[in-house]
């Protein structure tokens, strides 16, 4: 077993988090370390043995972290200290580092008499200070890397860019003054336009996170007490009133009121709620007090399991972000090997030009920098989770971003998936007795049973409770058999009957077929039916436009399966399956599709499915243990048109990973390939390079947080 802890961070880059990142993994006491750069969170994982000595543990990834990285700090999530730093003088300093840049120009190209002038070693100086305001923090953790025995980090490589930059000015025959500043300048704007794009999308995933009500009003014996959430126990009363956050789920028992869910489920529209409706925590009451018994301690609420998803997102990472990890380790001491290489190499052969050698090689260490991808890939999936979670769709990692953006096959359960699972007796068919007998029998039998369809059958016959000392006995996929009134009852599917010998009634009504037989004696069957949920039929038409074959596996009847099947236009269906055998309808499925496959159930009794797909997602899992555990993705509302969204939110998202890759990477190495093979390529050019790829791919990577259009089969 092991415990977990959190805790927010301040630290410089994505590239400096990798870092302390793998170095944390070194540690003989961790068992996991994870730091996302794009929360500013770190999570660390230590076994049992050494949660005792713990305090031991911390101090040591303090160490280790500013051993690699000086201005690293940490503390604990809950409570961000007052002094985490704000560089609030950035502007200042990129507004002199511009007025840096227009004096050069002017000396450069308006005055071109007046550098000779004022003498190389004044313009050194000049330059030098612009240098020091602009860039002094990047050149102090330069040091302070190099001190350590460090050298492939961007403040390193950023500051032999640009001093060497004053130098070659200084020694050689051409001025690189205005360079020199530009380069530091324009790393600073990147840095600037990346903390606040991450700032961005850190604030509006707080605000989607913001479902936890500080305190919640309690009744007490004494009077009304307000109290922490999470010191509420199950049972207890606490009212609601209007305007406030409903802390903690529970059961309505006195008042009415609207409801706004928006935070959790994305649905604009207030609710009726009145007493005997359950409601959950992360609600917000718009309408009218109401008093409200306590479900679920503020752990195992619905906020509770909502901010877990979230916050566990961030720790599965895909394909995509894996290649950036792995890639960035090798790129940067790969082009920096090469910038050294081209600096000396050619000027022993051609020592006349060795001016032009070197500054090839301080373009190579511009271009150099990885951040461009080592910050946008993870910030494109966080902003696509963001989105996703705006709309109550929790996809619990980036990893299932990537999958289902190439699913090509979506597999429904019927019951509570693509129906709204509310079953009504519709006829009741009985073959020597009655038809009250019948149903009398039918329900005193099934009088234990939560499922669904028992409970219609009981509530036809007006049956509340089982009687006194009832026993039933479940036959997992078939149905029930139990003792009524002295006589053996048999309530089940087709299946049942036969297992008993008899031959029921074969009906084409659609509808679920109960049959009922009676001291092993067929009795008749009676028809229930269950109606679709409203986006259903959407839900599956906005699939066929992305391209998605649609396929239901239901253990109703083969009349009931076909009747839905041509109702939603579902490309296949098979009918009277066993629990069991949907999981190997399920596998067939999977091997016989060209890309992955998601199962869509109701998180009840769908777990093997749920876990076997390529995605699983769990309908309406907002109360339901078992679907927040077995599922990739749960809607937290019952809508199947959310199916559709989440493929959507996904193909945009992994859309934009692959422009950034591809944007980031074609610029890089076209430019590293000009710079080694022609003299096309100027410091401007290599600036442009790495900082206006790294604002671009930012900005891009942002679009995942906003809206997405809505066109049929959008990518």
């Amino acid at each position: 077993m092991t415990v977990r802890h959190v805790y927010g961070i301040e630290i410089d880059c994505a590239n400096c988090a990798r870092k302390v990142e793998e170095a944390l993994n070194r540690m003989e006491e961790i068992d996991r370390a994870q730091l996302i750069y794009v929360d500013k969170r770190m999570i660390i994982e230590v076994a049992e043995t050494h949660e005792e000595h713990f305090a031991e543990v911390e101090a040591k990834v303090r160490d280790i972290a500013r051993s690699v990285e000086s201005d690293f700090r940490m503390w604990d999530y809950e409570e961000v200290p007052s002094d985490v730093e704000e560089n609030r003088f950035l502007p200042i300093r990129i507004a002199l580092g511009l007025a840096f840049i227009a004096f050069g120009l002017i000396l450069e190209y308006v005055l071109p008499g007046l550098e000779e002038d004022i003498g190389k070693v004044a313009l050194c100086c000049i330059f030098f200070v612009g240098l020091l305001i602009v860039g002094y923090d990047v050149i102090i953790n330069a040091g302070k890397t190099l001190v350590k025995g460090g050298f492939l980090d961007e403040n390193f490589l950023m500051t032999v860019a640009t001093v060497g930059a004053i130098a070659v000015s200084l020694i050689g025959d051409h001025g690189y003054w205005t360079e020199s500043v530009a380069v530091m300048l324009f790393y600073q704007i990147g840095e600037f336009f990346q903390d606040r794009a991450v700032d961005r999308t850190r604030t509006s995933i707080k605000a989607l996170m913001d479902l936890k009500a500080p305190y919640a009003t309690v009744v007490r014996p004494e009077g009304i007490e307000q109290i922490r959430t999470d010191a509420v126990e199950v049972g207890e009363m606490i009212i609601v009133r209007p305007g406030e956050l409903i802390p903690l789920d529970g059961i309505i028992v006195s008042g009415e009121t609207f409801v706004d869910t928006k935070a959790m489920t994305g649905e604009p529209v207030p609710r009726r709620a009145a007493r005997g409706d359950e409601v959950f925590s992360g609600y917000v009451n718009t309408d009218k007090a109401i008093k409200v018994e306590v479900t679920k301690r503020y752990k195992d609420s619905a906020a509770a399991k909502v901010l877990s998803l979230i916050e566990e997102s961030a720790t599965r990472k895909s394909r995509s972000e894996r290649f950036i990890t792995r890639f960035a380790r090798v790129y940067t001491p790969f082009v920096v090997v090469c910038a050294l290489l081209i600096a000396t190499v050619p000027s022993f052969l051609w020592p006349d030009r060795w001016v032009d050698f070197v500054v090839k090689g301080l373009i190579f260490l511009v271009v150099s920098c990885p951040c461009a991808l080592v910050i946008s890939i993870p910030l494109s999936y966080f902003c696509g989770i963001g989105n996703a979670s705006k709309k109550g769709i929790l996809i619990k990692g980036s990893n299932y971003i990537e999958a289902m953006a190439g699913v090509k096959t979506a597999v429904f359960d019927k019951t509570g998936t693509l129906t709204k699972g509310e079953f009504t007796v519709q006829k009741v068919e009985a073959e020597g007795m009655t038809q009250e007998d019948l149903i009398r029998y039918a329900a005193k039998a099934e009088a234990l049973s939560t499922h669904p369809i028992a409970r219609s059958i009981c509530a036809y016959a007006g049956i509340t409770k089982p009687d006194e000392g009832a026993e039933s006995a479940h036959i997992p996929g078939k149905g029930f058999t139990a003792t009524v009134e002295g006589k053996e009852v048999a309530v089940g599917n087709a299946a049942l009957m036969q297992d008993l010998g008899l031959e029921p009634a074969v009906s084409d009504e659609a509808g679920t077929h109960v049959y009922v037989a009676v001291d092993r004696v067929y009795a008749g069957h009676i028809l229930i039916s269950d109606t679709l949920k409203e986006d259903s039929a959407q839900a599956i038409s906005e699939l066929k436009g992305f391209g998605v074959r649609t396929v239901m596996l239901t253990g109703d009847s083969e009349a009931m399966g076909r009747h839905m099947s041509e109702s939603l236009g579902l490309d296949g269906y098979e009918a009277e399956l066993l629990p069991e055998d949907k999981l190997d309808r399920l596998e067939s499925i999977m091997e016989s599709t060209d890309g992955k496959t998601v199962f869509v159930g109701d998180g009840i009794n769908d777990t093997p499915s749920l876990a076997r797909a390529d995605v699983g997602i769990a309908m309406g899992g907002l109360g339901s243990d078992s679907a927040v555990e077995a599922a990739d993705i749960v809607l937290v509302d019952d809508r199947p048109s959310k199916v559709a969204e989440s493929i959507r939110i996904s193909r945009k998202t992994q859309a934009i990973v692959m422009q950034n890759i591809v944007m980031a990477l074609g610029i890089k190495f076209g430019i590293l390939f000009l710079t080694a093979a022609t003299d096309l390529v100027n410091m401007w050019i290599a600036i442009l390079g790495d900082v206006g790829v790294l604002i671009l791919a930012i900005l891009n990577s942002t679009r995942a947080l906003g809206g997405f259009r809505r066109s049929r089969g959008e990518e």
